[in-house]
């Protein structure tokens, strides 16, 4: 349905000659029908934090490997040790619906994919990229001066 606005809908009253009490009374109306309610208070929005990036100054991590994982946002205060959880959670509330008992989520790759972002949302877990993205290891370390010493002993090339 088209919108129009209310001074126009006014002018067009006025040339079919309304009562000027009527339109004044009419134009207060619209007025008030169209102007947002100011008693719904949306709460504050959730402060949000990031989770994913792989420091390694310890070489714990094979250095060769490949990996592979998903960026989510949970809330500022929640620790990220609880996002796992939060999927499994969102996994579990999907396969009881008609469509997940039809397609159950089995992995994390699954959930990620394939569920719809609602039922992440209720579990206050965002989804940033619904695709695999690889994940690199670095040793925290930006170099001092191309080719030093101390790259040459980690092996790196000037």
């Amino acid at each position: 349905m088209p919108k129009i606005d209310v001074n126009q809908v006014a002018e067009i009253l006025k040339r079919n000659d309304i009562d000027p009490a009527l339109l004044r009374q009419i134009v207060e109306e619209m007025n008030q029908a169209v102007e947002p309610e100011v008693d719904e208070e949306k709460p504050p929005a959730v402060k949000k934090q990031f989770s994913i990036v792989v420091s390694d100054p310890d070489n714990k991590l094979p250095e060769k490997a490949e990996f592979t994982g998903w960026v989510f946002q949970i809330p500022e205060d929640a620790s990220v040790t609880s996002t796992t959880e939060r999927i499994h959670k969102a996994a579990y509330e999907f396969n009881t619906t008609k469509k997940g008992r039809m397609m159950p989520a089995k992995t994390v790759a699954d959930a990620v994919e394939n569920i719809p972002a609602k039922h992440f949302k209720e579990q206050q877990l965002w989804v940033k990229t619904k695709a695999p993205v690889f994940v690199i290891r670095t040793d925290n370390e930006i170099p001092m001066e191309k080719g030093s010493e101390k790259d040459a002993r980690r092996g790196r090339l000037g």
